[in-house]
């Protein structure tokens, strides 16, 4: 590792000092860039943001309606005070990047959050080798093992199939921005109607003003919601379910999609009646896979298990340390955040 790093984690977020920069700031700064729009990268009050072109509408969303926001496509390099910064897919959702960083023959790359598998509404992602690789690790431990979506999506299809058979409204839990995108571009429309929660209804038109083919939906309305009681999937936030609003579908069964499903502790507390373990994270064979494929001879975790990762690639042999991140998401999958959402719906079904 450099004697003078190339990022810096401040109190404001992950700063580049000879390009006077950050990367998902946590605080207002004269200028961001921002991996992607989940709201733990994407704090509004900044002076210019930067962005992957294909996720400017998403971004738009999410921030003040004056927020100047400027986006580059995918590879495309840009001079900031003389570092070479370019954006590259990350595979995360839609518009999700890594920022790779050149400086005097140094090469960092920041990957935001990311994962390897299949996803219909967002570029794949991409390999980029690197000097110093600032990797996520929100699903950080060997016990995190994905299965192929193909199989997961076809176990919600069956599900749903099963509910409607029996007469009840199937209730997903997917997080508003990215799972709940990716799960309606993946399940089997045939089965029934879609209905949509307000703030899944808002980022799906985000995404289809991106250019991202999706099923025909409609906003779960009481009118809606009575009209296809028995028969719809509906796709709403896990805190969708805290209150009242779920009563309007008449008989339900509800389930959760989430890499957080593979820890059983978090369905029983939850009290769901299925878990679906899809998540939008690597999990660690594909983490320790980016972590060697990228050639980077310094390792930098960060948001997950940090300390759990630094300890094994330490032990390991490699050069590593963590940065820590301020705030944790509110919409993404975040552990804190699941178990508060999952125990706010207990005593409620």
């Amino acid at each position: 590792m450099p004697d003078t790093p190339l990022i810096l984690n401040t109190d404001r977020g992950l700063y580049c000092p000879p390009g006077d920069f950050y990367i998902d700031a946590w605080a207002a700064v004269p200028r961001t860039i921002v991996t992607h729009a989940h709201s733990d990268h994407a704090r509004r009050g900044s002076a210019r943001y930067l962005c992957a072109s294909d996720g400017l509408h998403v971004l738009r969303q999410r921030m003040a309606p004056d927020a100047t926001i400027d986006a580059i496509d995918y590879g495309q390099p840009i001079d900031m005070n003389g570092v070479q910064v370019s954006l590259h897919p990350a595979g995360h959702l839609l518009g999700s990047a890594q920022v790779r960083i050149e400086h005097k023959g140094e090469i960092w790359v920041i990957t935001g959050d990311y994962k390897r598998q299949a996803d219909p509404t967002c570029w794949p992602f991409e390999l980029v080798p690197c000097h110093t690789l600032v990797t996520e690790c929100t699903f950080g431990l060997p016990i995190f093992r994905w299965r192929e979506p193909a199989e997961v999506i076809a176990d919600i299809n069956d599900w749903w199939r099963g509910n409607v058979a029996n007469g009840r409204t199937s209730i997903l839990l997917a997080y508003s921005l990215g799972k709940a995108q990716r799960v309606l571009a993946s399940v089997d429309p045939s089965i029934g109607p879609i209905l949509l929660h307000g703030a899944v209804m808002g980022m799906v038109e985000a995404y289809r003003q991106s250019g991202v083919a999706l099923p025909p939906a409609e906003h779960a309305s009481p009118e809606n919601a009575k009209a296809h009681r028995g028969k719809a999937l509906v796709i709403c936030p896990p805190s969708a379910v805290g209150g009242t609003w779920v009563r309007k579908f008449g008989a339900t069964s509800i389930g959760v999609a989430s890499g957080w499903m593979q820890v059983r502790g978090f369905r029983r507390r939850g009290g769901i009646d299925r878990g679906f373990v899809l998540s939008d994270h690597v999990d660690w064979p594909a983490l320790m896979q980016t972590i060697q494929e990228s050639g980077a001879a310094h390792i930098i975790a960060t948001h997950g298990y940090t300390q759990q990762l630094a300890r094994y690639l330490s032990e390991q042999g490699r050069s590593v340390s963590v940065f820590q991140t301020r705030f944790k998401t509110t919409d993404d999958e975040d552990e804190t955040t699941v178990q508060e959402e999952f125990a706010a719906t207990d005593g409620h079904r």
